[in-house]
C-alpha cells in the first residue's frame, strides 16, 4: 500500500461507485477540492 504524505498530492486510485461506475482520482485533478464519501452497507 503506497504511504500518503503530508501536503503532497494523494496517490491515484480508483473507485467502483454504488451505481458500478468507476472513477480515478486523477480524473479530478485541477480542481479545487474533491470530497470522496465511502459508506459502509449504504443501500
Amino acid at each position: 500500500m503506497a504511504s500518503i504524505e503530508v501536503n503532497k498530492p494523494a496517490p491515484d486510485f480508483t473507485l467502483t461507485d454504488f451505481e458500478g461506475n468507476k472513477f480515478q482520482l486523477s480524473s479530478f485533478r485541477g480542481l479545487k477540492h474533491v470530497l470522496i464519501v465511502l459508506n459502509r452497507g449504504f443501500m
